[in-house]
């Protein structure tokens, strides 16, 4: 795939699947704004994917209205306007539904929902004069139930249904698709689950048990997929969710 001289903002991007997702824009000519919640892990971002000349910085909180757009005007100039925006910035706190606070909703809604709605209207206009497209992040989760996940799973069903929504309204001008990972081998993961849980290491081989191909993704490999719903090769897909999950939404055994 070749997105030499395509525009890219991806949210999210100093870290996790983020990164990997600019890191695979880059390696096939993309020019990328690299977003993070602050201007210090904007630049850690933008270190440690090396390339400099084909970056440009576009720090804010997306889970506010005034940073969404703080992140799109940054991506705007620096890159001389847009083609793709991927909204992959996302948070979640594993808790019990009776535990889940106010604070663990909020942040969910206005990082995960509220930051991909924003962030898209925001860059519509940009988009539509490129015809570009969109790529969200959503989750298995957002297409199936998961314990102790309530308010990440009510964010990223939001996502997912939101795509569909974007998909209709913004044709034929602008494509609208998400990728739905299941567990990727991320520190979000590792920090706020794995490492969190009582026994880590009886945690972590639960999460490589859940899928039915028995391992934790790769963050490359959830890049790949975004990379191909992002080029011309899927210039007749829209409204689609790919499950990239080890087959967690296929059933159980």
């Amino acid at each position: 795939m070749d997105f030499t001289g395509k525009r890219i903002l991806v949210t999210g991007s100093s870290r996790g699947i983020g990164r990997a997702v600019a890191d695979e824009f880059l390696s096939s000519g993309g020019r990328v704004a690299i977003n993070g919640r602050t201007p210090e892990s904007t630049h850690e971002g933008i270190c440690a994917l090396g390339d400099a000349a084909a970056l440009c910085t576009a720090p804010g909180d997306v889970g506010t209205l005034a940073g969404c757009r703080a992140v799109v005007e940054a991506a705007v100039e620096g890159l001389g306007g847009l083609d793709i925006l991927i909204n992959s910035a996302g948070v979640g706190d594993y808790a019990p539904f009776a535990e889940t606070t106010e604070a663990m909703w909020d942040a969910a809604i206005d990082v995960n929902l509220k930051g991909t709605f924003f962030c898209s209207q925001l860059a519509l206009d940009d988009l539509r004069a490129a015809r570009g497209n969109i790529v969200n992040i959503a989750s298995d989760a957002g297409l199936i139930g998961e314990a102790g996940l309530s308010a990440y799973c009510a964010s990223k069903g939001g996502v997912v249904n939101l795509t569909r929504a974007l998909a209709i309204e913004l044709a034929p001008d602008v494509r609208v698709n998400c990728v739905c990972p299941g567990y990727v081998d991320t520190d979000m993961v590792r920090r706020d689950g794995i490492e969190q849980a009582d026994d880590p290491v009886a945690h972590e081989q639960a999460l490589i048990d859940y899928a039915p191909l028995k391992r934790i993704a790769h963050p490359a490999e959830i890049a790949k997929a975004i990379a191909y719903l992002a080029s011309d090769d899927a210039i007749f897909v829209t409204g689609a969710a790919l499950p990239i999950d080890g087959g967690t939404t296929a059933g159980r055994g």
